[in-house]
């Protein structure tokens, strides 16, 4: 296994392991098989893994079989307050407690601050007290390092990196994301402070997988190296020195002896000028099905009604290209889990972004599609209930 190091100096396994989809039979998590899947993960030099307090039953599944396993002293842990769901400091510390004993155990060794998608939303935290919360936690070593997970444009990560002095962060980024959500300007930001970058969704989805077009297969297929499309995608992550972590959900022996073999022959600077040719056209390709030519760049930013426009495209473009349930939880996370909406439906048509989009995107025209087809009476509803139960 290769390792990269954080600030501090520990050596993180450039796999790490997301247990959000330890695999399932009737409905439950499969104990049997997730904790075979967990010892080989572990024999073969993983040691980051990456859960979270909303994932149903899965911090508690981890801890009973890091438990049962005695495999806890060569793990690191990650999971995440969902600060969504705080309105005091008390509710941090109730929280926090319960997630220690899901986990069994004594400290965590990463601690993100879920979804954190904006400044405005941490500042309500830091009024909470939350910053107090942390040091008093680091100073007694049951959190050893804090950071914060993101589902958003580029430049609020890059006001997120500066708002606090964060020991690592968790981003989407793939070929295909290269430059929407964090992008690469945000992941090398980060990197240039010295800040860790853990990487989630490296396959979209499956959507760089099983779901990419036919053409696309068959050009990674035309390639002498015989790789696979996921190894395509992990290769491209790997080459990057800003990528310290890839979180893969592996719920099959089959994907995990696979991207362990991938993790231990990738590394920087391995992808050639050909290489880049080739995933270039099969970004060209994949765009080809795509509804909005958004590249995410954000110029038509920011918005006078605070339309996050890139991430309302990459929700709407993921409803007609690839599948609607993803689409839609991307369109919640973007649009509501934050201190303020920032949905198609605020949009007032004044077309100050379509002056500055260099694609020339109808953006007003888009834009009413995603309100139609995403602002559902459902979305509406659960809009409703975040604003008046939940925190940002």
């Amino acid at each position: 296994m290769n390792y990269r190091s954080d600030q501090y100096g520990n050596q993180l396994s450039t796999l790490g392991y997301g247990c959000m989809r330890f695999p399932t039979k009737g409905g439950k998590i499969d104990m049997k098989t997730s904790e075979k899947l967990i010892r080989q993960a572990v024999e073969a030099g993983i040691n980051y893994y990456d859960t979270a307090y909303i994932y149903p039953g899965n911090e508690a599944a981890f801890g009973e079989i890091l438990e049962k396993t005695g495999l806890r002293d060569r793990v690191y842990i990650a999971t995440k307050l969902p600060h969504y769901l705080i309105r005091s400091i008390d509710g941090v510390e109730k929280m926090f407690q319960e997630e220690l004993r899901r986990l069994r155990t004594d400290h965590v060794d990463y601690y993100l601050m879920h979804m954190l998608n904006d400044v405005e939303t941490w500042q309500r935290l830091c009024d909470l007290g939350i910053r107090e919360w942390i040091e008093e936690k680091k100073q007694s070593g049951t959190i050893r390092q804090v950071g914060f997970s993101y589902h958003g444009g580029t430049e609020m990560f890059l006001e997120l990196l500066e708002a606090y002095p964060w020991e690592f962060c968790q981003v989407q980024y793939n070929y295909l994301d290269e430059h929407s959500q964090a992008g690469r300007r945000g992941v090398e930001a980060a990197h240039a402070k010295g800040i860790p970058v853990i990487i989630m969704e490296p396959l979209r989805g499956g959507r760089l997988v099983d779901l990419l077009p036919v053409k696309a297969k068959e050009r990674f297929a035309e390639h002498p190296s015989g790789r696979t499309p996921a190894e395509w995608g992990l290769r491209w992550l790997w080459d990057q020195e800003a990528v310290t972590v890839v979180l893969s959900g592996m719920s099959s022996e089959e994907m995990l002896q696979e991207n362990i073999r991938v993790a231990q022959e990738a590394g920087v600077g391995e992808i050639t000028p050909e290489d880049r040719r080739l995933y270039g056209e099969v970004v060209q390709i994949i765009n080809e099905s795509v509804r909005v030519g958004c590249t995410g760049c954000g110029y038509c930013q920011p918005c006078p009604k605070g339309v996050d426009i890139p991430g309302v495209f990459a929700a709407l473009n993921r409803w007609y290209g690839e599948d609607q349930h993803g689409a839609f939880a991307d369109y919640l996370k973007c649009t509501t889990f934050r201190k303020n909406v920032t949905g198609a439906g605020n949009c007032i048509g004044c077309g100050k972004c379509e002056s500055h989009c260099p694609q020339g995107i109808s953006i007003r025209q888009e834009l009413a599609e995603a309100q139609r087809v995403l602002e559902t009476p459902l979305y509406k509803l659960i809009r409703w209930g975040a604003r008046k139960f939940v925190k940002f």
